[in-house]
């Protein structure tokens, strides 16, 4: 009879431990930055209510570039298929990575770089996309929302830290960032030549180097990979609520790529951007990290 009883008790403390999680996420959570949140998707909403015409004239024009054009053309969805799908990265990119900063205590830290990917992003992702000369036109929010999932393994960083691993080094984290864009090698890279389906030789070759990018740079931290995996696996199943968020934000960061790299990045008269994608990535990681690094945002 004893059995029951333990199970209900330990079901108790999950519940107990739930509800914990939920009183201070509410307690962190501030109205001014839900409202500063949701002003994104009303933004893009109230600039696809404009006439089709207005909108193409706001789009990046790769022979015609201006410098509005290179601010407004990330606001701008031609269809409501790319308008929802970037709306729903947002959400969740967004929604996860506040939750993880507010209660690793770095609430400044994100609002500060979601300021950054909203107002400078634009202006350089269309700099850069100059690069790859073409004659048609750059649109949509994905490179901005790319910049939310490169900012993604950081916030899981300091996360862990002041939740699971107080020991944990925030240097470490770049073992993260070389196999993740090996993964979006893998994903995006053109399939190998005579083959239907699979990663080309360079999609594979890119993320074997990645992989052993993240393994050569966690060797050189301390960081014993093995022991490492199995500590965030025992810390996020014995801690509900909190492990749970974290789970989420890991598989949103491994999952996300799927979504901003597709295997044919050919659409319905469009093509997806791969390579704003990339950057958006890139230097939403890398700026930031060298930030936290530094300690500018130890709160």
């Amino acid at each position: 009879m004893t059995a029951p009883s333990n199970a209900r008790s330990d079901g108790t403390a999950d519940r107990n431990a739930d509800g914990g999680f939920r009183r201070e996420l509410s307690a962190r959570v501030r109205l001014a930055d839900l409202l500063v949140l949701a002003s994104v998707p009303a933004v893009l909403g109230a600039v696809f209510a404009l006439p089709e015409a207005t909108r193409r004239s706001l789009a990046f024009a790769y022979t015609d570039p201006t410098v509005r054009t290179a601010f407004t053309a990330h606001y701008v969805h031609l269809d409501t298929g790319h308008l929802a799908g970037n709306v729903a990265g947002y959400c969740l990119l967004a929604g996860v990575g506040y939750a993880l900063a507010v209660l690793a205590g770095y609430r400044r830290f994100f609002l500060v770089a979601l300021a950054t990917f909203l107002l400078a992003f634009p202006f350089a992702l269309s700099a850069l996309n100059l690069a790859v000369p073409r004659n048609a036109i750059g649109f949509g929010f994905s490179g901005v929302n790319m910049a939310l999932a490169g900012l993604l393994p950081l916030l899981l960083g300091v996360y862990a830290r002041e939740r699971f691993f107080p020991g944990a080094s925030i240097r470490a984290l770049p073992a993260a960032f070389f196999p993740l864009v090996g993964w979006m090698a893998l994903l995006a890279l053109p399939v190998a030549p005579g083959s239907l389906d699979g990663p080309g030789l360079a999609g594979l070759a890119t993320a074997v180097a990645g992989l052993l990018l993240g393994l050569l740079y966690a060797s050189s931290t301390g960081i014993r990979i093995r022991s490492a995996v199995r500590g965030g696996v025992r810390a996020a199943v014995s801690n509900p609520g909190y492990g749970d968020l974290f789970a989420v934000g890991v598989a949103l960061t491994v999952g996300y790529p799927v979504v901003g790299f597709p295997g044919d990045a050919t659409g319905t008269g469009s093509v997806v951007n791969l390579y704003v994608h990339l950057l958006g990535f890139c230097l939403a990681f890398i700026g930031p990290f060298a930030l936290l690094a530094a300690g500018a945002f130890e709160e």
